[in-house]
């Protein structure tokens, strides 16, 4: 298949069996119609959006906020790293101590930077998912809308300069122009959704030769413009004509190797409880095909995966899920402001991005379980729903808890 081109707006018509657009808005503020994306692009095929949005991403970031974190943040490694010619430079070659009462040895320093970035070195604000307003409540959205893990990372080029050789990612990724222009190079997969522990640098030949082949895409990317790659698709960057700063958000996919490997562990998990399987092998065995006994174990094995029950499958992938993300940002001083002053009539809500759930009585979410069996069932269900409640219909025990918890916050 082509490379695809998305030109459908967000306030297009979507076909059947995708969430609408309006339900993942960040997703469609991307790509635009979601469920052409879902159905042709995701995880098969390059899309280019140009124009997806004509404030080109500044709400997101901008080049007087990358000079914000990097001259007045404290920045620190590895929350940043310096490149040059495709070589990740030295952590001394751009931090060192931050003066009197900072005994933090790796803090960045912006003259140093200054140095660098006019020599022609790109700097990658690494994580801005964890330290930038704007990013972090974006990814969180966008991870919501996709179901998979986001993180984000800025580059920003010098120019004329190129950051990185051609390689390609072990994860998908968005590409949003923010601000001056950048050409970009991409040629088709050498190794077609690579795993996490298959990255490019195990297949430098092939990448040098995919990447001579002739481009499925090459464009010139302007502030608004969008670039969805899936993993694998290799490619390349060039600055032109000024500096350029771009945001890459990597997909971190749930894949089907990945339940692959619940599944074998589950089963395993079974086979410990077999006596049998925890037999040694013959006295001085030389480990041997003769000696394996691998036609029982191999039988063995088959019914351990045959025995397990997908929704165990479920419960392990859900818990895995739950440590890849955070939930919303929360204030400690002001989740205790709220605690001590808890009323019948103070309004509170779930607390977002908990990815939150009921079992047994129990507040289950990716910060911690609270007892909710107090709580009459439509009380928790327009909880669960992100209504906002009066504290009183929860009860202030239980809503003290779930305060304190950090499961839910001020209405």
């Amino acid at each position: 298949m082509p490379p695809l081109t998305g030109d459908a707006g967000p306030g297009d018509a979507p076909g059947a069996g995708v969430a609408q657009p309006s339900d993942r808005p960040a997703l469609a503020r991307i790509v635009g119609n979601v469920d052409d994306f879902a159905s042709h692009a995701w995880g098969r095929e390059a899309l280019l959006r140009p124009s997806a949005d004509p404030e080109g991403f500044a709400d997101l970031l901008s080049e007087a906020a990358v000079d914000d974190l990097v001259s007045r943040r404290g920045l620190r490694t590895p929350f940043l790293r310096v490149a040059r010619a495709g070589t990740t430079l030295r952590n001394a070659d751009f931090t060192a101590p931050g003066g009197i009462g900072a005994g933090i040895a790796d803090q960045v320093i912006d003259d140093k930077l200054t140095a660098l970035f006019a020599g022609g070195s790109t700097l990658v604000l690494q994580a801005l998912h964890r330290m930038w307003p704007p990013v972090i409540d974006f990814c969180q959205q966008l991870a919501a809308d996709l179901g998979h893990p986001v993180q984000a990372n800025a580059y920003v080029t010098p120019p004329q300069n190129q950051g990185f050789d051609d390689h390609y990612d072990v994860h998908d990724v968005f590409v949003l122009q923010v601000a001056g222009r950048k050409k970009w190079s991409i040629h088709a997969p050498v190794h077609p959704l690579p795993l996490r522990d298959q990255p490019w640098t195990d297949r430098r030949e092939a990448v040098r030769r995919g990447a001579d082949a002739t481009p499925v895409i090459e464009t010139v990317l302007e502030p608004g413009d969008a670039l969805y790659l899936p993993r694998g698709y290799l490619h390349s960057a060039t600055a032109l004509g000024g500096v350029t700063v771009h945001l890459t958000l990597g997909v971190h996919t749930w894949t089907h190797h990945a339940v692959a490997e619940e599944l074998v562990g589950l089963a395993l998990e079974h086979l410990a409880d077999d006596e049998g399987s925890r037999g040694s092998l013959p006295l001085g065995t030389d480990l041997g095909a003769d000696q394996l006994d691998a036609a029982r174990v191999l039988a063995a094995v088959r019914a351990a995966l045959d025995g397990v029950d997908p929704a165990d499958i479920a419960a392990r992938m859900q818990t895995r899920r739950r440590a890849t993300q955070r939930a919303a940002p929360l204030g400690p001083l002001a989740q205790h402001a709220l605690a001590a002053s808890l009323a019948d009539d103070i309004a509170v809500r779930l607390r977002d991005h908990l990815d939150a759930s009921l079992a047994d009585g129990q507040l289950c979410s990716r910060v911690a379980q609270v007892p909710v069996d107090t709580v009459p069932g439509d009380v928790l269900k327009r909880l669960m729903a992100g209504d906002v409640l009066p504290a009183g219909d929860l009860g202030l025990d239980v809503a003290r808890r779930l305060v304190e918890a950090g499961l839910v916050v001020a209405g």
